[in-house]
């Protein structure tokens, strides 16, 4: 569930990044779904601790610088490039972290992680409309060295977030999330005030926004009950397939061509999530 609401959130919003400023786009997302999760909070309980709120807020710190790289690095770079490349760091950095904490997967549960690795970079394969320059609002998109900066910067900063969010203590209910939400909100407005970017968006690219709240919510948290349940190593490897939707997303509601490479990635990125899940049982 978190894969998919990542990589759907992922496709919205680099499409209405590119149609307004990025962080246009995040200055009503984050503190939309900031609303959400508090809603929520009362019916879900728990016992929420400091311990939670911290981990809770340096998860949205990440978060928020995150997906604020990640969008300006979507409106300039191809989509079906840059989001698979974040996913390369979301995935491998979260692994090495728990293995140097002490995770021992078992051994189908490594070769799940191997195979899931192998999918990304396979999904992170240029396709024929990044080499050639995707073409959007009249200008061509390529991976130039600024978008591959955006793109490392914004992987790394997920990676982050995801440690952030495993380290949330169980039975803490949501109210670690809002703190999470509060966090990226803050960032996003400094950012948002500092370069003037503070006139939210209107129209349809209003309406994306929503949209992004809404899944925003959906993924993160579904995200952090699998933390709870989970090994860091293992959950952080099935939440980074999210580029598998986004990728699809890209090549059925935008025309962009997928590669047999690409193709052959997707796969592989099923065939891990099965390996995983028969090693988690």
């Amino acid at each position: 569930m978190a894969a998919v609401g990542y990589g759907v959130s992922d496709f919205v919003g680099g499409v209405a990044s590119r149609r307004v400023a990025a962080l246009r786009v995040v200055i009503v997302s984050y503190p939309l779904s900031l609303l959400l999760v508090l809603a929520l909070t009362p019916l879900v309980g728990g016992t929420v601790s400091a311990e939670a709120l911290l981990w809770g807020a340096a998860s949205g710190v990440g978060s928020g610088l995150a997906v604020w790289w990640f969008y300006l690095a979507l409106a300039a770079g191809p989509m079906a490039v840059v989001s698979p490349l974040t996913a390369v760091l979301v995935a491998g950095l979260p692994v090495a972290v728990g293995v140097v904490l002490g995770e021992r997967p078992g051994p189908v549960a490594y070769g799940g992680i191997v195979v899931a690795l192998a999918a990304v970079v396979l999904v992170s394969r240029e396709s024929p409309d990044a080499v050639a320059g995707e073409v959007a609002g009249g200008r061509q998109l390529r991976f130039t060295r600024p978008v591959a900066w955006l793109t490392v910067g914004s992987g790394v900063a997920f990676a982050f977030a995801f440690v952030g969010l495993h380290e949330i203590p169980d039975g803490t209910g949501l109210l670690p999330l809002a703190a999470a939400r509060a966090a990226a909100t803050a960032v996003v407005w400094t950012v948002a005030l500092a370069s003037r970017h503070v006139r939210p968006p209107h129209g349809e690219v209003l309406r994306l926004s929503v949209y992004i709240a809404l899944l925003d919510v959906v993924a993160n948290a579904a995200m952090m009950f699998a933390f709870q349940g989970g090994l860091l190593s293992l959950v952080s490897v099935i939440g980074s397939l999210y580029p598998a939707a986004t990728v699809l997303l890209a090549m059925v509601m935008l025309g962009e061509r997928v590669s047999r490479t690409q193709q052959a990635g997707l796969l592989l990125a099923l065939a891990s999530v099965a390996m995983i899940a028969v090693a988690a049982v």
